[in-house]
């Protein structure tokens, strides 16, 4: 009969223990966070001209600035049109003064000398953003034509990536709130970012998600932009971040 308060001891004991571990499991559990492939925001540099190419005149990796020349096409037949209408619109310029030559004619070769000008503009190909070459396409020599891709450019800086929220927490978010995102391979080191954009509408988790019962639930994007954390530019297209809720739960 003495034997039955030790087992109730023990059994208490063993209760005491399972809580204290349930609870120190829950206190230490890290938050569930939502995983996005970060990207920057890109620019291909296309001929709008059939021609050679002349130079280019930088490599992959390379940093440009907004509005430095990167392409030059050879472009002899532009250079030629451009130089002959110029001539063409000066002599009648001269002829119009004294009356020889009338307003609609005038009109018509001043139309001819803007757009050869136009046309000489595009033998030259300009970087619209501050960034780094990511990719090069062609080399000097080669002959292109309207459309085809010689450079690919991104803003580094930049950066932002897709997150997929579950429709019970999509009402949390809203554009515009601050969320913390982190790069496991650096340590958990956090980089705080921005709700840019919440889609409209929901959708199935993408298909590169492993498990088919995490494809199969109702999500919507979030796009976080790491725009204004990223002036060293550790954060890379490429680079899986993980991001918090604020009191996320999965």
């Amino acid at each position: 009969m003495k034997a039955a308060p030790k087992r109730v001891v023990v059994v208490v004991v063993a209760v005491a223990v399972i809580a204290g571990a349930m609870a120190l499991y829950v206190f230490l559990k890290e938050p569930f966070r939502y995983a996005g492939t970060l990207e920057a925001t890109k620019v291909d540099l296309s001929a709008r001209l059939a021609a050679a190419i002349e130079e280019v005149r930088v490599q992959e990796g390379e940093r440009v600035k907004e509005g430095e020349t990167l392409v030059a096409l050879a472009c002899e037949d532009y250079k030629l049109a451009a130089k002959l209408a110029r001539e063409n619109y000066e002599r009648n310029l001269r002829l119009s003064k004294i009356g020889s030559v009338s307003a609609e004619a005038m009109d018509q070769v001043r139309n001819q000398k803007e757009t050869a000008d136009v046309r000489l503009a595009w033998c030259t190909i300009e970087s619209p953003i501050e960034g780094k070459v990511l990719s090069r396409y062609h080399e000097p020599g080669e002959w292109v034509s309207p459309g085809t891709k010689i450079l690919t450019l991104a803003n580094v800086r930049d950066i932002w990536a897709y997150i997929y929220v579950p429709q019970p927490l999509i009402a949390r978010l809203s554009p515009g709130m601050t969320l913390t995102g982190y790069l496991p391979e650096l340590g958990d080191r956090a980089f705080e970012g921005t709700i840019v954009k919440i889609n409209d509408e929901a959708e199935f988790t993408p298909k590169n998600v492993q498990t088919r019962t995490e494809r199969e639930r109702l999500v919507f994007g979030v796009k976080v932009s790491f725009r204004d954390a990223n002036a060293d530019e550790i954060l890379k297209p490429g680079m899986t971040i993980e991001v918090a809720l604020p009191d996320a739960a999965p």
